[in-house]
């Protein structure tokens, strides 16, 4: 039997927050044997790290500051990251980070609502910087955001010197990715593939030892309407292996095996069952 992982969700959102149990189960039933769910901002560190706790063979913990932010003030204003939203951070990272699977999800977003000019830029990569250097000394993968910035954040990646890492749903051209694919990165694929001409072209150009499955749960579904949950992780399988003309099994066993090698942590609680 082949299985999967979700190398990226938010399974902490509220949206989850009554039946999360049968959300698992359901991916369980489906294949999923790992979950690795992202933080956003710092108010979802224990949320994802009690989920560990209650489902430890099951989710990955991964924690981080992403791009964008909401207003201390108004939280349904969305804003810029900057330096002083790691300053609650960084403590819970370094006390939590033997639990952590990846540093994420960070990143750049440089839509120009979040960040209309360069300050607001330069300050996003001083904040993705800080984050690539603590997983370096901590020797974790980290699972990144690129919103309209494709480029510059294999760019400022690139500086870094990062090489564990996962790009997932890339927005950015087939010809930045490869920019990625040079320097070993992997790239993750949502369901929402199947309604995506850019995802669809993304994929026919990345080679599959460099891709990896995710849904960005509740986000990035099939369709827009409905909440999406891990299980759909067989539909990015399934589009894959259309676009690219190979067995469904070719990529649910390179997936699993990408997965692995970017998360060494996996093999902790991840197993793979052969069958006849």
């Amino acid at each position: 039997m082949s299985l999967y992982v979700d190398c990226h969700n938010h399974l902490a959102d509220d949206i989850f927050g009554t039946d999360i149990a049968d959300v698992i189960r359901g991916a369980q039933s489906a294949g999923v044997t790992a979950s690795l769910v992202c933080a956003e901002f710092v108010k979802d560190f224990q949320r994802i790290l009690h989920l560990h706790s209650e489902f430890p063979e099951f989710i990955a913990p991964c924690l981080g500051v992403h791009p964008v932010q909401r207003e201390k003030d108004d939280k349904s204003k969305e804003i810029s990251a900057n330096l002083e939203h790691l300053i609650p951070a960084e403590p819970l990272m370094m006390s939590n980070v033997n639990l952590m699977f990846a540093v994420g999800e960070i990143g750049l977003d440089f839509q120009p609502r979040i960040a209309p000019n360069s300050d607001y830029r330069d300050i996003q990569r001083e904040v993705l910087r800080r984050q690539v250097k603590f997983a370096m000394e901590n020797d974790l993968p980290v699972n990144v955001h690129s919103r309209s910035a494709g480029k510059p954040t294999i760019q400022t990646l690139k500086e870094c010197n990062a090489k564990n890492v996962l790009l997932h749903a890339f927005d950015g051209k087939p010809s930045a990715a490869m920019e990625g694919i040079k320097e070993g990165y992997f790239f993750s694929i949502p369901p929402s593939i199947v309604r995506s001409e850019q995802k669809q072209k993304l994929v026919k150009t990345i080679p599959l030892d460099h891709i990896l499955l995710e849904t960005d749960s509740p986000a990035l579904g099939p369709d827009r309407e409905n909440r999406n949950v891990p299980e759909n992780i067989r539909i990015s399988c399934e589009e894959i292996a259309r676009i690219k003309n190979i067995s469904i099994k070719d990529v649910q066993d390179m997936t699993f095996s990408n997965s692995l090698k970017l998360f060494p942590k996996l093999s902790g609680i991840t197993n793979v069952i052969e069958t006849e």
